[in-house]
């Protein structure tokens, strides 16, 4: 395919493995996900199993699901399934969880137990981001005061706005957190009826009749 972009063969070798570093940008706002986070006190927000347990099975870490929903809000990733699918094939998933990728139960099992913890987390990252400018709309304020870039209400805040912004993002983060608990039902439910007319399907055919 001469006078076209050519991509790299599928089969190729490479003398040094391509490391998930070099495929997210330093600018890219799944950095700011992990950063956030490790700066959490789990504990003291509500999360539990910070410590491991001595014997057992070991479990995930409360810091990577977290990273995994944070992330899932910013791009709007409306299901435990969906984040499932996704932590196994989306490269910046990958880098964020080490490759990690828990099953959607594990997943929908630590929104039901640290739902309230969640909706903070992401509602103060939302706001972090908007001082720090990732957002569309800058936000700055500290102890109080006032620094306005262009003398707009919208571009500057004091601490009983920021708390506001706060509130919002928090309902906002508590519908989203309904709408993935429904989204997982009717998941579960449209997958087990499914299941069920595949087996009497089969139960049809193996007694020689057809539906």
């Amino acid at each position: 395919m001469k006078r076209f972009v050519e991509g790299a063969a599928r089969d190729q070798g490479g003398l040094f493995p391509a490391h998930l570093e070099d495929f997210v940008g330093d600018d890219n706002p799944v950095r700011a996900v992990d950063a956030f986070v490790e700066t959490l006190d789990l504990r003291a927000l509500g999360f539990g199993a910070v410590d491991p347990c001595a014997t057992g099975r070991p479990g995930y870490h409360p810091a990577m699901l977290l990273k995994l929903y944070v992330y899932g809000y910013l791009n709007a990733i409306a299901s435990s399934r969906r984040l499932e699918r996704e932590a196994g094939r989306n490269v910046e998933l990958m880098w964020l969880t080490g490759r990690l990728a828990p099953d959607h139960k594990t997943i929908a099992d630590f929104r039901k137990d640290h739902g309230p913890a969640i909706q903070r987390t992401c509602a103060h990252f939302v706001v972090l981001c908007r001082e720090l400018g990732l957002f569309s709309k800058s936000l700055v304020a500290v102890d109080g005061s006032k620094f306005k870039a262009v003398n707009s209400r919208d571009n500057n805040f004091t601490v009983n706005k920021v708390a506001k912004r706060i509130e919002q993002a928090e309902v906002h983060i508590a519908r989203y957190l309904i709408a993935l608990e429904r989204a997982d039902r009717e998941g579960g439910e449209i997958a087990e009826e499914k299941r069920r007319g595949s087996r009497k399907r089969s139960s049809g055919f193996a007694n020689g009749s057809r539906t």
